[in-house]
């Protein structure tokens, strides 16, 4: 499965894992090149805490694309270290 936006890979794993209709990729298959910080968090009440990257891709940038739950709560388990993507993300076997 690959993430892209504006027609770069984000992130490329078969290690995938979908909850609520969102594909969870591995963290580690990000392509750091393309992603940037961001400070932004949101409270999910059963999975926990979402942090967020922003996307940044030939001088574009798409705030807040990418989330993840670096200490997801014990329901949630099998989404830690992993990060899913909106915003225009597409996702692509």
């Amino acid at each position: 499965m690959k993430a892209i936006w504006h027609d770069a890979v984000i992130a490329e794993s078969d290690d995938i894992v979908v909850l609520e209709g969102n594909h969870y990729f591995p963290i580690n298959s990000l392509n750091r090149a393309y992603v940037t910080f961001s400070n932004h968090h949101t409270m999910c009440a059963w999975k926990g805490q979402a942090s967020y990257y922003s996307l940044l891709v030939n001088g574009e940038m798409n705030t807040d694309a990418a989330w993840y739950y670096p200490d997801p709560k014990p329901e949630a388990d099998s989404i830690k270290d992993r990060v899913a993507f909106w915003k225009g993300v597409k996702i692509e076997a």
